[in-house]
């Protein structure tokens, strides 16, 4: 059961409005039988949607191979494997990282890791031994460069380990006709999964991005998509301020267009994935054309609450968010929705909710939720560093506008002028509404570089008072960046870099994972700044959590 708090004012109108919008559109009926009309006027646009609306109707689709799917993970089992590693990035591998970390991985099935990260120490980590690996290469392009790079070294280390033919432990889900389908026919891939196209990355959950690691941790297909199939005969029904799926994306649009566009997330540690999941929705859906919603996941418990938030509390059973947090958000006297998961397998329904409501509140907010028009801006970029690196042998990195310790401290030309004669201190130029976003390119979830960045966040939010993001790069380019440079002009972006201790090589290319990862972060920078977005690039000469630690002491004026 859903409940929702909203004070009469301003903001309860606005989601009357909203809702009374989506009756008058006939939204939920317009949606199902995928008219693009609920979105735009614009027939160039009503083109584009119609081709992305294949999510709607996952669920036939889905049902149509649970037993090829449970056939797989028989065999998969059968055939001695006791790790699985998928490799992709964004909406096609975070689904199955929330799957594996609520529901989790059943007893007799392999071991389930992900990787989405282009760090030469994260490459190395995850396939230091590729016996009795199966590799997943998840991409809805095909051509995605970091699923590219990591199957390639998946590839040679394979063939070295087990002197096999690799195509044996190798799965690929795609698009059709792309290149990693071709490459799965040339090289006898165990399977390859073919996906509809008219299903965007970030609406794929229920769609074979998700089902396939899914059956391949022995979860059951049937509940989860019962679920899934519970919630969306319920956001079929009229009623839009009822609706599960619709009222939510009222409250998204309603509150974001008052100004409340902190749309954030309260939850237990078990649903901390599923935050992240629901980030990269929302952000990329709706962070364009200089409006959208702010997605806040992970924060610390004692951030602070300005006027900008908005609040979604949910539970897990009696797994609830810190109870002392959910009372902050109340007394603030902003909006919150709350709700209670029945059961882990109630994620199906989770999923599907959240697609709904993003669709939503595009249409309420006036945006196409399908397109990510500016996520190319940092892959020419990086495209751009890399044919440089080719020529020279190196990178072309920017000048210092001052150094800590041995650490660079670069700004965006939007950051030095609100900095004055201070560069230091241009992260200080953040004030709500604002929202900062610490964007680090480290190994992913590596302590102790995890906890000093969690203290990093922290500090700044409680400096400046404001909303605060995290995302670890080259992941957060598929999800968060979107809103980063197309979204409101309201972000302050802190970009940390550090030297890895050994770089690795990428099997058949000039440059190395170390390099990859350099252009990518460098690229990210460069769209930024040519966005007027401000955004302060340190660089570490070491990977040292201490060292990070002081020179964010030293952006804080302290």
């Amino acid at each position: 059961m859903t409940t929702f708090t909203i004070a009469p004012g301003p903001l309860g109108t606005a989601f009357e409005d909203a809702c009374t919008r989506l009756d008058r559109l006939s939204f939920a009926e317009a949606l199902w039988n995928q008219r693009p009309e609920a979105f735009t006027k614009d027939p160039a646009v009503q083109r584009l949607i119609a081709n992305r609306l294949g999510w709607v109707r996952v669920l036939d689709f889905a049902a149509t191979h649970v037993d090829r799917l449970r056939a797989f993970a028989g065999s998969v089992q059968a055939a001695g494997f006791g790790d699985v590693l998928l490799l992709g990035m964004g909406g096609s591998s975070l689904a199955p990282e929330v799957i594996s970390r609520v529901i989790g991985v059943a007893p007799g099935y392999p071991r389930f890791r992900m990787l989405d990260s282009v760090d030469p120490d994260a490459v190395r980590a995850a396939m230091a031994d590729t016996r009795g690996v199966l590799f997943i290469i998840a991409s809805k392009s095909g051509s995605t460069i970091e699923p590219t790079v990591l199957a390639a070294e998946a590839r040679r280390r394979s063939r070295e380990a087990e002197a096999a033919r690799w195509g044996g432990n190798a799965v690929a889900i795609t698009d059709p006709d792309t290149v990693l389908q071709g490459q799965a026919t040339r090289e006898s891939f165990r399977d390859v999964f073919v996906n509809p196209p008219d299903i965007g990355g970030r609406y794929s959950a229920l769609s074979l991005f998700g089902l396939v690691p899914a059956a391949l941790m022995g979860v059951n297909l049937d509940t989860l998509l019962g679920h899934a199939g519970d919630m969306a005969d319920a956001c079929r029904r009229a009623g839009s301020a009822t609706n599960p799926g619709l009222a939510l994306g009222a409250l998204m649009a309603a509150s974001a267009q008052q100004g409340r566009d902190k749309l954030t997330l309260l939850v237990p540690p078990r649903l901390a994935s599923l935050g992240l999941w629901v980030e990269q929705l929302v952000a990329e859906s709706t962070g364009k054309q200089g409006a959208g919603v702010v997605p806040i996941a992970g924060e610390d418990a004692a951030a602070p609450f300005a006027s900008d938030r908005v609040f979604v509390s949910i539970s897990l059973g009696d797994d609830a968010p810190d109870a002392s947090v959910v009372a902050r958000a109340k007394a603030s006297g902003a909006p919150i929705m709350e709700w209670r998961m029945p059961s882990p397998l109630a994620l199906g329904a989770e999923f599907y909710r959240w697609e709904i409501a993003t669709a939503a509140a595009g249409a309420l907010l006036g945006i196409n939720p399908f397109d990510e028009p500016n996520v190319s801006q940092a892959k020419d970029a990086t495209r751009s560093l890399l044919d440089v690196y080719r020529a020279q042998r190196r990178l072309p990195v920017p000048e210092a506008h001052a150094t800590v310790e041995g650490a660079r401290i670069t700004l965006s030309h939007t950051s030095l002028e609100s900095a004055g004669t201070e560069p230091l201190l241009a992260v200080l130029s953040a004030r709500p509404p604002d929202y900062l976003s610490v964007l680090a390119y480290v190994p992913p979830d590596s302590e102790p570089f995890e906890s000093a960045l969690r203290q990093v966040r922290a500090a700044l939010a409680a400096r400046t008072g404001c909303a605060s993001m995290f995302g670890y790069g080259p992941r957060y380019l598929h999800s968060t960046g979107q809103l980063h440079k197309g979204g409101p002009n309201t972000g302050v972006f802190l970009v940390i870099t550090a030297d890895p201790e050994a770089d690795l090589p990428v099997p058949d290319e000039s440059f190395s994972f170390g390099v990859l990862e350099m252009a990518q972060a460098l690229g990210d920078f460069q769209a930024l700044d040519r966005t007027g977005r401000r955004a302060v690039h340190v660089h570490l000469p070491r990977r040292d959590p201490q060292l990070l630690k002081r020179v964010v002491e030293r952006l804080l004026g302290r």
